[in-house]
Formats: C-alpha cells, structure tokens, sequence
C-alpha cells in the first residue's frame, strides 16, 4: 500500500470509504470536514491506496500539546492484512515529527471492533470525558 497525502481528487472515494465502514453521521457533513481539514495541518491527511485506488484513511491533526487521530478506516475487502495499522503509524510518525508527546484516536461507542484494534495498537481509554459542541452547523 502506498500512503500519501489527501489530494481533492480522492474526496468521493474517502468520502464513500467512510460511509462504508460506518463512520459519517448526519450531522456531520463529511464532505466540509475534508474542506476544513485541507486548511489546516492537510499533510496529516492520509489516505492509502492499492493499484490507484484508495482502500484506507487517517485524519490527524496537533494543536501543540495533543495530537488526535479521525476516520481511521480501511475498506471492508482489505481488513486483516496490516494496512489499518500502517497508516495509524505513518500518522503517528508525522505527529511525533512535530513533537507531538500524546496522540488520541477517535472512536464513536459500540465500533467494538475498533477498540478491540486500538487496543492492540497501543490505545487505552483515558480517564477523561470527550465533550463535544458545534459552532459552526453543517
């Protein structure tokens, strides 16, 4: 797998990426998060792709004491095989370039699955509650 910077060309493609493997939301309009995140830190936009076509994404970003870690996702056909945990690393590799000390990943109750993965990456439950409140509707 190749793994490189998002490019506005790949946004259908992440964008149905995402929808396929559960992770947009109604009020979350997937499409303007790519445009805000392409403003800012868009080099730790991540997708990785198999002869031309994307099969995975990692969304990062660091605001100087904690980087975050979004839409980590792999195409359904392409699980199991280690892509998921070589794009995870290739964003943590760019955080810990920026001095990065701690990285959170994102992941929305009952994706078992996904904690059961983040878990063997290394990610545990921090004794701390996400809160979370819109500014700006979608």
């Amino acid at each position: 797998m190749r793994i490189r910077p998002f490019e506005p060309a790949d946004t259908v493609a992440v964008v149905r990426l995402w929808e396929e493997a559960g992770l947009t939301r109604p009020w979350n309009d997937p499409y303007r998060d790519i445009e805000r995140k392409l403003t800012v830190q868009p080099d730790l936009f991540l997708v990785g792709e198999l002869d031309g076509t994307v099969v995975s994404s990692a969304m990062a970003g660091y605001d100087g004491h904690r980087g975050w870690v979004y839409y980590l996702a792999v195409h359904a056909e392409h699980q199991g095989r280690g892509l998921g945990t070589a794009i995870l690393r290739e964003a943590e590799r760019r955080l810990t370039a920026l001095g990065c000390p701690k990285v959170t990943m994102q992941v929305r109750p009952g994706n078992d699955a996904q904690l059961a993965r983040a878990a063997a990456w290394g990610y545990l439950p921090d004794e701390a509650t996400g809160l979370g409140k819109r500014l700006i509707a979608d």
